[in-house]
């Protein structure tokens, strides 16, 4: 069992079943969303040239700010265009 512990403070945690991992990442379309701390950029681009040689497809996403959650309209941009996520936290 893995244990994942969100920093925002709740007061009782949501529990979530982990999703299988896709066996290819042929037809997926892989949100990289750059939550703005330095270097993230950096760690998503060398990401994103492994995506593409595994034949997966890459949409580029940036947060305003790393100090607050993914604005609304945000996520649900990358929900609705995308089939998985990677978020870069990177200093």
């Amino acid at each position: 069992m893995t244990t994942v512990l969100d920093p925002t403070s709740e007061v009782r945690p949501a529990e979530r079943a982990l999703l299988q991992r896709p066996r290819s990442l042929d037809g997926h379309v892989v949100a990289l969303l750059d939550i703005s701390k330095p270097r993230g950029d950096v760690f998503l681009n060398r990401v994103e040239e492994r995506i593409v040689a595994a034949g997966g497809a890459v949409k580029r996403y940036r947060k305003p700010t790393f100090t607050k959650p993914a604005p609304v309209d945000l996520r649900h941009e990358i929900a609705t265009q995308c089939t998985l996520v990677i978020e870069a936290l990177a200093d």
